[in-house]
């Protein structure tokens, strides 16, 4: 494991490598609205609070101020993500636009954003692409979150309610009994898990977001025993399937598939998350360093996050997954930052000095 200065400086490049360039390819282009910036810039935030970079609060009110003309027209829920950063920017700011837009966002997935007939949001995106009646594991981390940490600014229980009950449901809908992983996605229509892929980018987003979520809501409403026997079954069941080199394949019971990248840092992630909120105990730290160790290996000098799979849709089969190429991608580097930056803080780092700070009850 890398010191922690080491630690600091490689974190600081990933997050560079993320904002220094302008492009217009799809997986790093952050001047845009949907998923993948809205990766992009809650990673930042994570990154600001958990380190004390003070800066990149700084980058994403200009982000935001350069990029809220193109949310007005995107009300689709895997384009949720970039509001989970409005209620942070507006206790730091107090710009009254950020508060607003957030309820009026928050209020539309309440009363308007489509469900499945169990009640989870289904999951649409900008793309001309219909999932009817199909959950994802996704939604968790791209709205769930969002509509958490709108729940704590406002105070407001009907938007916490909700949140819980989506974390539960989506859990409920994509465990697998047997494994304790999760699958990709789940049809309401025709009752199954369609290619039944335990795809590990699907548990990164659900291994992380679920603590983060249930800290932001957890003085509102209660939450469940049930969300947290089932993220501990998904925690053990995932350490089950880590490989030696610290990462998992990205289909996880394919172990000659690829190992990716983005989806590993997301589960080491996501244990750290659950220590610090008390589910997991402390034999999670060395599975944690093994992870760190085998992402740090495919960080290039210049912060550039390898090994990192494109967008993926919920694949006709298991095979299919293997064949989604690899490129760096906003998700992927933040994902990386995000673990980088919680092991910062957990070595001591600027964790506790900085003023919009993460605390461990109030992520």
């Amino acid at each position: 494991m890398k010191g922690n200065e080491e630690l600091a400086n490689l974190a600081e490049r990933v997050y560079h490598r993320m904002i220094d360039k302008t492009v217009n390819d799809w997986g790093m282009n952050i001047e845009s609205w949907d998923w993948v910036p809205g990766v992009g810039v809650i990673s930042i935030l994570a990154y600001g609070q958990l380190t004390g970079n003070e800066e990149a609060f700084a980058y994403l009110r200009r982000w935001t101020q350069r990029n809220k003309h193109l949310s007005e027209h995107v009300n689709v829920i895997n384009s949720m993500a970039p509001y989970a950063i409005f209620p942070e920017l507006y206790r730091l700011s107090g710009e009254p636009w950020y508060l607003e837009t957030a309820i009026k966002i928050g209020d539309w997935m309440l009363a308007d954003a489509p469900r499945t007939r169990e009640g989870a949001y289904e999951h649409t995106v900008t793309e001309n692409a219909k999932f009817s009646e199909q959950v994802w594991a996704d939604t968790l981390f791209m709205a769930v979150l969002f509509l958490a940490r709108l729940a704590k600014l406002t105070g407001e229980s009907k938007y916490a309610k909700e949140a819980e009950f989506q974390l539960l449901v989506h859990l409920r809908l994509l465990q697998d009994p047997q494994t304790g992983v999760l699958f990709h996605g789940w049809n309401g229509a025709e009752g199954n898990h369609m290619s039944s892929a335990r795809w590990i980018r699907a548990n990164a987003w659900v291994i992380l977001a679920s603590p983060w979520i249930a800290e932001e809501i957890g003085s509102l409403t209660p939450v469940t025993e049930e969300i947290v026997d089932r993220y501990r079954q998904l925690a053990a069941g995932l350490r089950h399937y880590q490989g030696e080199s610290g990462l998992w394949s990205t289909v996880m019971d394919q172990p000659e598939f690829y190992a990716e990248t983005s989806g590993s840092a997301g589960i080491a992630a996501g244990w750290l998350a659950g220590m610090r909120m008390g589910w997991l105990d402390v034999t999670y730290k060395e599975a944690v360093n093994r992870t760190v160790q085998g992402v740090i290996e495919r960080i290039e000098p210049d912060g550039t996050v390898q090994s990192v799979s494109g967008g993926t849709p919920v694949m006709p089969s298991i095979p299919a997954y293997q064949k989604i190429p690899c490129f760096p991608t906003l998700y992927g580097q933040g994902l990386t930052l995000i673990l980088l930056s919680l092991v910062h803080a957990e070595m001591g780092g600027s964790y506790g000095k900085c003023s919009a700070n993460i605390s461990r009850r109030e992520t």
